[in-house]
């Protein structure tokens, strides 16, 4: 008996000890560091557009598949330092520290049910935030994305869309118009002002707003805009559809669901009348972070969302929460082989903090209008800036 007890005791040391060395095998997914920047996702257009005219004969159109109608083609660029927008290489220093990844607490068919959930739910705060310039050239027309995170209607989007809103009245009186459309195909819906646009954005990227398909980080490029009106005979709803911004870090290898407006194969007229939200699944494949461990930035990879147009989408995980959003992409070549950027919630709320000196969560202390008063001279000091470097251009 004795003898059985020993033996019993030594097959399990040997047990655990095996346990211990595949533990620490393991390889771990690494945190990288952002040092370059990339394409900001939005799809612009030099054409003066036309205002909002939908045709009498127009017909709905299904969108258009693109993904076998370009070459890859490698992107020629050049270094420069972080966080200025011109044309870098994409590099980062990698980490080699072994992780393990999570565990799968799913089974297939519940991780299936809650995906389609989470897209049922990111279709519907999903909106396409479009500006017509009028502006003689002075100015591009933009088409980005934004999410809606509060049923109040406040949408988070990328500082390098809101900042067309601060120049409505350049040159002159109503010479940029910004709408916010829904649906599919998207149609005018609402009127919103800034309530936040990242000053920090803005100082260190003043040149964007001038360069043709500027590049950048993600760092910063936040913003927060405030619905204040129909843009239709329909009244503002009580409360609007919406996903809460998470406060859990996203992991490498989990299931997401991306929405977002992708518009970079379609002209401005078909933007206009023929643009249909793109939604799509993936998994993260690497987290970056623009500090030294925390993660601000991940990578989804070649999607159908990997366009121009995309800025200011939205990633969702399984739980229903808005995890990150996007911020750039690459943007030559077929869009499978293509490499999607957004940064983490947990970003977000850390950087707001960091320039407001309060929490994110504070905007559902104040009503909406209150927010946009008190941006007010916030929104001036940011637009004189912007109109310095377009009058010196």
């Amino acid at each position: 008996m004795k003898s059985l007890i020993i033996l019993l005791a030594s097959f399990l040391a040997i047990l655990v000890a095996i346990i211990l060395f595949v533990f620490l095998q393991y390889p771990k997914a690494p945190i990288q560091t952002v040092t370059t920047g990339i394409s900001l996702a939005v799809a612009t257009s030099t054409i003066d557009a036309p205002k909002y005219t939908v045709p009498k004969n127009y017909t709905h159109r299904s969108p258009a598949t693109y993904e076998t109608t370009s070459t890859p083609v490698k992107q020629q660029i050049k270094p420069n330092n972080i966080p200025k927008y011109t044309s870098v290489q994409k590099t980062y220093t990698t980490s080699t520290k072994p992780a393990i990844p999570p565990t799968p607490t799913l089974t297939n068919a519940q991780l299936q049910a809650k995906l389609a959930a989470s897209a049922l739910r990111i279709r519907d705060a999903l909106v396409n935030i479009i500006c017509v310039s009028s502006s003689n050239g002075l100015l591009r027309s933009i088409s980005g994305s934004g999410i809606i995170i509060d049923p109040r209607g406040i949408i988070l989007t990328n500082a390098h869309i809101a900042q067309y809103f601060l120049l409505k009245d350049y040159p002159s009186h109503d010479a940029t118009i910004c709408t916010i459309r829904t649906g599919n195909p998207a149609r005018p819906a609402y009127k919103a002002s800034p309530i936040f646009i990242s000053p920090k954005w803005i100082t260190a990227n003043q040149t964007a707003i001038i360069q043709r398909t500027p590049t950048g980080t993600g760092k910063y490029d936040i913003a927060l805009l405030a619905i204040t009106k129909s843009d239709t005979p329909t009244k503002l709803p009580d409360s609007f559809p919406y996903i809460p911004l998470a406060v859990h870090t996203p992991t490498i290898g989990a299931p997401i669901v991306i929405g977002s407006y992708a518009a970079q194969f379609l002209s401005m007229s078909e933007i206009q009348f023929s643009l249909y939200s793109t939604i799509v699944y993936g998994n993260i494949q690497k987290v970056f972070t623009f500090a030294t461990s925390t993660i601000d930035m991940i990578s989804l990879g070649g999607t159908a969302a990997a366009q121009e147009g995309s800025s200011g989408g939205g990633i969702v995980d399984t739980s229903g929460k808005l995890i990150g959003m996007v911020t750039t992409s690459t943007i030559k070549g077929v869009t499978s082989d293509r490499d999607l950027s957004a940064i983490t919630a947990s970003y977000i709320r850390r950087d707001y903090v960091q320039e407001m000196h309060r929490p994110l969560d504070t905007i559902s202390t104040k009503s909406p209008s209150e927010m946009v008063t008190a941006f007010v001279p916030e929104s001036l000091r940011l637009k004189a800036i912007l109109i310095r470097i377009l009058s010196a251009h």
